[in-house]
């Protein structure tokens, strides 16, 4: 008698066999998929029906190029070498940690220490090593581009300064970076951490950047307190600073708003994790200079070098 009943659902395969996978960049990612879970060569070797040759020389692979080593080579003779090496792919493991920081940092941050890779490029291999690792990946703010009303056609006709809390609950207490930003140029020009947001810390940072830069034609602040205080007023009228302020509800007319979300990719979680003043210090100080020194957006269209805000040439001195 033959056997009554439903017949046996078959299970789907994940991936098809190796060879019988068109692309040759996703018969790899197989690969590296099923061993980022913990298979061992011989038995992805078995599920996917190829060799454990073909398997260690794709780890191998992945392991010293990364992303790029995923992609079909060419049997054309190359000259030169290959930008992704075991240090970039070390540099953006590093990187990664921060789970904020977006192609363009990486790329920026990378620039910095000698290593040209594309934001394209980088933005493959951290999407390529949150997937397989499960990292989480940047939130993303959508803004449609609004004219800027202190946008400065010269070196030093606007500056921009704002106060943006920091959050760390295991120091103690408030904690505030007080920073002014040059409009022309996109430098920071003096940035401090105060526990608190008062005069005396506005004035101490207004100070470092006037000493070290002259004055500026206008300084630009939101309504903030601190910024309309008698104090403050006297000390415009005697460097002759015009004080101008954004409108009401409308954080997007500062120039420093975007760039303290650009802090926010690039330190926040940095911050978040510091266990003393000092450490929160030294990562305010890194911040600092990898965001001087680094390829600024606004700059990333030169092709003489000067993509950065320390190096575009614009900086120079106020009055």
């Amino acid at each position: 008698m033959l056997a009554e009943g439903p017949v046996p659902e078959r299970k789907r395969r994940r991936y098809e066999p190796y060879h019988r996978i068109p692309d040759a960049y996703d018969r790899r990612h197989a690969i590296v998929s099923l061993h980022a879970e913990g298979w061992n060569a011989k038995s992805i070797a078995a599920y996917l029906e190829t060799s454990r040759f073909t398997v260690h020389q794709t780890l191998r692979r992945w392991v010293g190029e990364g992303v790029e080593g995923l992609e079909p080579r060419s049997r054309a003779r190359k000259d030169g070498v290959r930008k992704v090496d075991l240090q970039a792919i070390a540099e953006v493991r590093k990187l990664r940690e921060n789970p904020e920081i977006g192609a363009f940092r990486v790329h920026a941050a990378l620039r910095r220490i000698g290593i040209d890779l594309s934001p394209r490029t980088c933005g493959r291999i951290l999407a390529r090593n949150r997937e397989l690792y499960g990292l989480p990946k940047p939130t993303k703010e959508q803004r449609e581009p609004k004219p800027m009303p202190f946008a400065a056609s010269r070196r030093h006709e606007y500056w921009t300064v704002d106060i943006r809390y920091i959050d760390n609950d295991r120091v103690g207490g408030r904690i505030y970076c007080v920073s002014i930003l040059e409009n022309y140029s996109r430098v920071i020009l003096a940035s401090g951490l105060s526990q608190t947001q008062d005069l005396t810390a506005f004035l101490m940072v207004l100070y470092a950047a006037v000493r070290q830069h002259g004055a500026p034609e206008g300084l630009v602040s939101d309504g903030g307190g601190v910024f309309r205080a008698k104090q403050a007023q006297q000390v415009y009228g005697a460097l002759g600073i015009d004080k101008r302020e954004i409108e009401r509800r409308r954080p997007w007319q500062s120039y420093i708003e975007t760039q303290f979300n650009v802090q926010r990719r690039m330190a926040d979680w940095h911050f978040a994790r510091a266990q003393d003043w000092e450490e929160l210090v030294r990562v305010h100080d890194r911040w600092v200079a990898d965001f001087n020194y680094q390829v600024h957006w606004a700059h990333r269209q030169r092709t003489d070098g000067r993509q950065s805000p320390a190096r575009s040439g614009v900086v120079g001195k106020g009055r």
